[in-house]
């Protein structure tokens, strides 16, 4: 309980730079742990979406059956259903229009996933750049804040007749609280920023796997559709929105 008091004590007779600097970093912290549990609870649900689908692709590589599962709408469609959407609606769309171009079909389709791929990949990489610059400057902030401290300490101590540690003791130790609370924001910040962009990288070459393997099966679908067009009559697949 002493020490307690004593703590905050300090952070109360802090001069008012230091105060701020603590205030800063106390701040991004708070900020910075709301990131991390938003972010490691949206990651998980993007990994477990990303297995769901892997085992139902697996199962239904038929083009008639995956053009079924995607043309169901969901409130919250994941990632690689939205990728997987965006090729097959610009394959669906330029097959209706240029239907003997198979070249020019499968390279819209897969133009629209590449431009669908990049944009989750921002999506999931939000707010990771805010951890990044926590974890890189946390530090210099509390430092900068226990420079600042120790120096009014000692300009303080210059001006005292008599000089004594008991005198420097208090303005050292609330300079070094700052540092404290750096490292306290910093640490935590560049665990996250590092785990959540293994994280990512891991879920976007699985999404450009799984895109790839899709474009695999549009190549054989446009093709077996050149070779048997009486079989496979473009408007029997329907539409996805």
């Amino acid at each position: 309980m002493n020490l307690e008091i004593s703590m905050i004590s300090l952070i109360l007779n802090a001069g008012l730079i230091v105060q701020l600097v603590m205030l800063l970093l106390l701040g991004a912290s708070v900020f910075s742990w709301a990131i991390i549990f938003a972010r490691g609870q949206f990651l998980r649900r993007a990994s477990e979406q990303l297995s769901l689908f892997e085992a139902r692709f697996g199962q239904n590589v038929d083009f008639d059956k995956l053009l079924d599962y995607l043309s169901v709408k969901r409130e919250t469609p994941s990632s690689i259903e939205t990728i997987f959407r965006s090729g097959l609606r610009e394959f669906l769309r330029l097959r209706k229009q240029i239907g003997d171009h198979p070249l020019v079909i499968l390279e819209g389709a897969q133009r629209a996933m590449r431009t669908a791929l990049a944009r989750e990949e921002q999506f999931l990489e939000e707010h990771l750049p805010f951890l990044a610059t926590v974890g890189s400057i946390s530090v210099y902030v509390g430092l900068f804040g226990t420079v600042w401290g120790i120096m009014n300490a000692f300009r303080a101590l210059g001006t005292a007749q008599q000089a004594t540690l008991a005198m420097v003791a208090p303005g050292i130790s609330e300079a070094l609280i700052a540092t404290a609370m750096g490292l306290f924001a910093a640490i935590p910040a560049v665990f996250a920023y590092n785990r959540f962009s293994h994280r990512v990288q891991t879920l976007i070459q699985s999404y450009d796997t799984l895109a790839e393997e899709f474009s695999g099966l549009l190549h054989r679908r446009i093709y077996a559709e050149a070779y048997a067009p009486t079989s496979l009559a473009p408007q029997a697949v329907g539409e996805v929105h």
